[in-house]
């Protein structure tokens, strides 16, 4: 199976259910919700605190599952959706990652203050079911061979479009995109005068 649809979902979805190995229950799975975003090789990225069950049985055991939903979606069973298999890792976050995820989830600014960590996610399976016979496995491998958008470039490519934009649409990220033919594709929000809680758009455009 190709991997286009799946790192599709990947890029679209900000909440996943992870499921770590539970240290006080072992053999049970721990299931909790999280945000995350994806690195520039299409990783899940997240922050969890030192406090969270989930942190502690990642410290202990790093083997865990996400299942992912396609956003919105009424009906789960009709709807995309993904289990990943993965392998953990803790890592210190380079600051060009750093500000990926804070222009995703801002709200995080606040917890790198305290005493949360960042995980990455290194894909080892992935259950994809895009629809009706659009299902099958793919092998962790696949992300090895996919195309990457480097950290710098990112910011710079967010920065040279921004100044094209009026202030109420910020540039969030960019992304190799297998839709698209692997052309870089940029994800945007729109924006409220008020720091209050904003609702997100998909403004997904091509650039060269």
């Amino acid at each position: 199976m190709k991997p286009d649809l799946a790192i599709r979902l990947l890029h679209q979805c900000r909440h996943a259910a992870l499921a770590t190995q539970s240290q006080p229950c072992p053999g049970y799975p721990y299931a909790t919700a999280i945000q995350f975003v994806c690195d520039e090789r299409h990783r899940p990225i997240f922050v969890a605190s030192t406090l969270a069950e989930h942190s502690k049985n990642l410290l202990s055991d790093g083997r865990v599952s996400l299942s992912l939903l396609t956003p919105g979606a009424d009906a789960a069973q009709s709807a995309s959706r993904m289990t990943l298999l993965a392998d953990a890792e803790r890592i210190d976050a380079p600051d060009a990652l750093r500000r990926r995820l804070l222009r995703y989830l801002p709200e995080a600014e606040d917890w790198l203050m305290l005493d949360f960590l960042f995980f990455r996610l290194h894909p080892k399976r992935a259950r994809l079911i895009a629809g009706l016979g659009t299902m099958g496995w793919l092998d962790g491998n696949a992300w090895d061979s996919l195309p990457i958008l480097n950290l710098d470039t990112e910011a710079r490519l967010l920065r040279d479009a921004q100044s094209a934009l009026p202030p109420s649409i910020r540039l969030l990220g960019a992304t190799a995109s297998a839709r698209t033919g692997w052309k870089r594709e940029i994800t945007a929000e729109r924006t409220g005068a008020s720091r209050q809680p904003r609702r997100r758009r998909s403004a997904n455009a091509c650039c060269s």
